[in-house]
């Protein structure tokens, strides 16, 4: 199990093969990780569940970063 505590604002955000494709603004409550604003100014959020390590001080998540991309939200998830 992942420590959300362990996910801190500034953090990069990077899929199964280690690219970046975000990063963290803030943890939103315990569901949620709201991510800083991507080149179009929006949020976007991603679920916790997703997180596979908090290693390294980054944030990795269980899937490639297209798709992470295809399926982050535009509010909190809950």
């Amino acid at each position: 199990m992942v420590n959300i505590n362990a996910i801190q604002p500034d953090m990069p955000v990077v899929c199964l093969n280690d690219g970046q494709f975000a990063t963290v603004d803030y943890l939103e409550g315990i569901d949620s990780i709201k991510l800083k604003k991507d080149s179009n100014g929006e949020h976007h959020y991603i679920p916790v569940r997703w997180v596979l390590s908090t290693d390294g001080g980054k944030v990795k998540v269980d899937r490639p970063g297209e798709e992470a991309m295809e399926m982050w939200a535009k509010f909190p998830i809950s």
